[in-house]
């Protein structure tokens, strides 16, 4: 297979594109994720570290790795990275979150982040930056999909509020 033929399969997110998944990790963190569109990914966190956090319209990288495989990649205003791989007929993703140190590390301060971030890109940068950042805090979790719906492209009411407002036999797939 040539170069190019991956590179046109790496761009074909159209089974991809408005699926919305709920899932929860090994560790017991619970989460809500909306493939937006091509480019952007809305996602709610209803249980872990930074559970009440809530963010639409973030940028993202997005690649289809082999057929019902994807990865996704981004970088937060508050310095976190994120990779997750979402394999759709397992109905399992594999995250990979890479924590500044003022978010998980030893003087942590994850409650600052708790918020509708998008009202407040300004104080995330400013905490960012006041920091510290090294040496980042990489969290590798499995989680297994409860929930996963095409709900469309660019559907503002899927991530539309604040977490906690799915029942918890939700994240148990009834």
């Amino acid at each position: 297979m040539s170069t190019e033929s991956l590179n046109d399969i790496a761009k074909d997110l159209s089974a991809f594109v408005g699926t919305h998944f709920v899932y929860t990790y090994d560790n017991g963190w619970k989460y809500e994720w909306y493939a937006r569109n091509d480019n952007t990914c809305d996602y709610r966190i209803h249980q872990g570290l930074v559970g009440g956090r809530w963010v639409t319209h973030q940028t993202m990288n997005a690649v289809q790795f082999a057929p019902g495989i994807y990865k996704v990649d981004w970088h937060e205003p508050t310095g976190t990275c994120v990779s997750l791989l979402f394999d759709i007929e397992r109905k399992i993703i594999h995250g990979t979150i890479f924590f500044p140190q003022w978010i998980a590390g030893e003087n942590q301060h994850p409650e600052k982040t708790i918020c509708y971030q998008n009202e407040f890109i300004d104080d995330m940068h400013r905490f960012r930056d006041e920091g510290p950042a090294y040496p980042y805090v990489v969290i590798p979790e499995f989680a297994r999909v409860t929930y996963m719906k095409n709900e469309g492209p660019d559907n503002d009411a899927v991530i539309s509020m604040a977490p906690g407002q799915l029942p918890d036999d939700f994240f148990e797939g009834k």
